[in-house]
């Protein structure tokens, strides 16, 4: 029995985000973009020479943290200490995903002071994320977690078995 990546994305959970209009949700996609391009535009950044190595390093750390932030069952099957869950889990709200990609942003921002740099495509994306959980915060929206992407807990999810197969 084959698995495919398939299996791990929830195609019709993507068609019911799009129709709920929460904007915990937007943030939530634009979290799992934010991730990609963390770690990317920090790499690509490493290698300047000045101040923007300090701000491509706090990228590539962004970019990891953003993905326990944003992707929680990875919480619970990385091998992670108690200090950095309670960490992650704080920001299960949509007040505090605004103040963390809030200054995450200002970070990305402030590197533009030393050298304009493709960080500057990470700054704006971070602002979008936090824009999308600052209304979902002032509209009193529910924070929803996404359904794109499948997590342990859903009937729907591979088994152990599939997914050592498929590896």
């Amino acid at each position: 029995m084959a698995v495919s990546l398939k299996s791990f994305i929830n195609v019709p959970g993507i068609v019911s985000d799009l129709k709920s209009f929460n904007f915990s949700v937007y943030g939530r996609w634009f979290g799992y973009i934010n991730i990609i391009l963390c770690i990317a535009l920090g790499i690509a950044n490493i290698f300047h020479f000045g101040p923007v190595i300090i701000f491509s390093i706090l990228a590539l750390g962004q970019g990891f943290f953003l993905l326990f932030v944003e992707v929680p069952f990875l919480v619970k099957i990385c091998p992670l200490s108690e200090r950095f869950v309670s960490n992650v889990k704080i920001f299960n709200s949509n007040m505090k995903r605004t103040m963390l990609y809030g200054v995450m942003a200002v970070i990305q921002w402030v590197s533009l002071v030393f050298e304009v740099t493709s960080l500057v495509v990470l700054a704006i994306c971070l602002t979008v994320s936090a824009i999308f959980y600052a209304s979902g915060w002032l509209t009193k929206q529910e924070f929803k977690e996404s359904n794109v992407l499948r997590g342990p807990g859903s009937d729907t999810f591979p088994h152990e078995a599939s997914v050592r197969e498929m590896l």
